[in-house]
């Protein structure tokens, strides 16, 4: 579950995380109160209104703006607040902007100049480790850094066994030329970092850029967040952090209906139980010459009900040319499934893709012979192959 900005400082903040302080807003006038509260607890005179999307890249797409006093506040806010704004990360409709983060202004001046750092905390597959990843270059993209300065990544990995040591967080600190009162505060905000990451069983932070202010603060001016859904059922309060208009519409109502549905950009529309066997289905579909439009596990309780919905769901994308129901009948009978599509599709009328059903396991038989002999336009199979070449044909 992906989090906005401000959720994700919030949950910083509560590890003792240092944060750039801002008040969330919805309309120009909030925004104005918001700046106007800032100005009394922080004493900053200017204030930055970011876009709240789940998206990167803001900046370049005119979703984080500089504010020198309320008016300016006022005007920016009612730009970014329901613009449809387009970044790198989204999609060329861009994603509509519902509210907006009004902060402090933390590049003030002082004895120094402000630097700026990249740092994440993730999971490295590879290894099985967290993994702290840093660098000097903060404020960029990480993957052109990488692309192009490769040296100037440096990684942290930390042993489950023993967690984040200390001479680890001060080696980050080193790594990044820190020295004095800026080595002690980065040294304090890696470890506060890892912990926020453990104990919130996240999958990402991301935090671009980490800021070393004029006077040697260490302060999380951006936070990327993405929690682990499988570990929501421990952290309520941060279930309530949902924003479903961030998500899609089709996966929001597959979720509510019971159904893994992730949707994808092809033209072959996967109905499959079990996850395994839905993988191995969308390989089939690239082998016959398609693309998966999505992938959707209805899992062991196949009947009429989760068809349809199943149906349904596949169907709201317009790109999908063919259907291909792909079900092991190991816990649930083949032909109850089978009984489930032909309930589904009489239910729904008429469906105007082709649909090939492969039905494998206990009563396949039986299953095959209700597909042939119920009149409807679907198409049966039983070998992986013969579904295969029945999805090449009517593609062709």
């Amino acid at each position: 579950m992906n989090l906005h900005e401000y959720q994700g400082k919030e949950i910083l903040n509560s590890f003792g995380v240092e944060i750039q302080r801002g008040i969330v807003a919805t309309t120009p006038k909030e925004a104005v109160e918001a700046a106007k509260k800032l100005t009394e607890t922080t004493g900053t005179g200017w204030h930055v209104i970011k876009a709240q999307v789940h998206a990167g890249g803001r900046g370049k797409g005119g979703g984080v703006k500089l504010a020198k006093n309320l008016q300016e506040v006022e005007t920016i806010a009612g730009n970014i607040i329901g613009m449809d704004l387009v970044t790198p990360q989204t999609s060329a409709e861009g994603k509509r902007v519902h509210q907006v983060l009004v902060t402090e202004d933390v590049y003030y001046p002082g004895d120094s100049e402000p630097e700026e750092y990249y740092m994440s905390v993730l999971l490295n597959r590879s290894t099985g480790r967290n993994m702290i990843m840093y660098s000097t270059e903060g404020g960029m993209d990480i993957e052109t850094v990488a692309e192009e300065t490769p040296h100037l990544i440096f990684t942290e990995e930390v042993d489950p066994a023993v967690g984040l040591l200390g001479f680890q967080a001060r080696r980050v600190a080193f790594n990044l030329g820190l020295s004095g009162k800026a080595f002690k505060e980065m040294t304090k905000f890696v470890t506060a970092l890892y912990k926020a990451y453990n104990e919130s069983d996240s999958s990402l932070f991301e935090i671009n850029p980490v800021l070393k202010t004029s006077d040697d603060r260490i302060i999380a001016v951006d936070a990327k967040v993405s929690i682990d859904d499988n570990a929501l059922f421990r952290h309520k309060d941060y279930m309530e952090m949902r924003d479903k208009r961030e998500e899609n519409p089709v996966e929001v109502e597959a979720q509510e209906k019971g159904l893994n549905y992730v949707d994808l950009d092809g033209n072959v529309g996967c109905m499959v139980n079990g996850a395994g066997l839905a993988m191995a289905t969308m390989d089939l579909i690239k082998q016959a010459g398609g693309e998966p439009a999505n992938f959707l596990d209805v899992g062991g309780t196949a009947n009429a009900e989760r068809v349809e919905a199943a149906f349904k769901l596949i169907l709201k994308d317009p790109n999908v040319k063919a259907i291909l129901v792909n079900i092991f009948g190991g816990i649930v009978r083949c032909d109850r499934v089978a009984q489930g599509i032909i309930d589904a599709y009489k239910n729904m009328g008429t469906i105007n893709v082709p649909i090939i059903v492969r039905l494998q396991g206990t009563n396949a038989d039986v299953a095959k012979k209700m597909i042939d002999d119920s009149g409807l336009d679907v198409q049966s199979a039983i070998e992986f192959q013969e579904a295969a070449d029945k999805v090449k044909a009517v593609l062709a």
